[in-house]
């Protein structure tokens, strides 16, 4: 390990393998594995909620089936919210793109809250991840926006009531502007987890610090206030940040279909 990444805020970011497998020469590292984890988690997790032996949490709603249809309530009310102002596709077509945002909003949700717990890995951390995943969905909106309105895709390029002798000029901008689109995906969660992340490192470390200089004392305490405090904003930020990503997702997809 890099002598400059020990005990440093940044050390927790690092990729390695855990176990290495010669017959296929593969690496297993710990970013592969908690990705392999929270895929097993969420489909076992959807098992085990909708399976017929489990039907009766239909009727007697458990504490868990009550957050999950919290969480897809909010995804609704986001899905809605993004098409309320649309009158040319009716509802029930324009909510095709419901269960993609909501399984988006859960994978990111659970990738977040799995980075909080000590010794954890962060996949929204890293930079090559989060804009693979945002690229493979900017792409599939194209897709989408050609399956639904073929060669209209260029109207997204010129905005309604534009001048003519202004056309080519904001072609330019609004291409450049779209193509940054899952660069801003990127980044805005990237920036946001990365941060957070960091923060909570350095004051953990200053506790852990100010504890081993002075025991238990009234000065260790108020570090830890704020590592408590840093904490909880970082479950709320976890939260903001998965509505804010498949948001935009939701409103990539309506501007797609209807062509603003």
């Amino acid at each position: 390990m890099n002598k400059f990444y020990l005990f440093s805020p940044l050390e927790q970011f690092e990729i390695f393998p855990i176990f290495y497998i010669p017959i296929i020469d593969l690496a297993i590292t710990n970013q592969l594995l908690i990705l392999g984890f929270i895929v097993f988690l969420l489909i076992n997790f959807f098992y085990w909620l909708v399976k017929p032996t489990n039907l009766s949490l239909y009727l007697v709603p458990n504490r868990w089936q009550l957050f999950l249809e919290k969480i897809y309530e909010i995804v609704l009310g986001l899905v809605l919210i993004t098409i309320e102002d649309n009158k040319r596709i009716p509802i029930n077509q324009a909510n095709q793109g419901f269960p993609l945002i909501f399984s988006i909003f859960l994978f990111i949700l659970t990738i977040n809250l799995i980075g909080l717990v000590p010794y954890s890995f962060t996949l929204t951390s890293q930079l090559a991840s989060i804009f693979s995943f945002s690229l493979a969905l900017f792409i599939g909106v194209n897709i989408i926006c050609i399956k639904y309105r073929g060669l209209q895709l260029g109207r997204l390029f010129i905005p309604a009531g534009c001048p003519k002798s202004l056309e080519e000029a904001l072609i330019a901008i609004e291409f450049v502007s779209y193509a940054s689109k899952p660069f801003s995906l990127t980044l805005r969660l990237f920036c946001n987890m990365l941060a957070g992340h960091i923060l909570l490192k350095v004051f953990s470390g200053f506790s852990w610090s100010l504890m081993s200089v002075s025991g238990f004392s009234l000065f260790y305490f108020l570090p830890l206030t704020a590592v408590i405090t840093l904490l909880f904003f970082e479950f709320v930020v976890a939260f903001i940040q998965a509505y804010v990503f498949c948001l935009l997702i939701s409103i990539y997809l309506h501007d797609a279909v209807n062509l603003h």
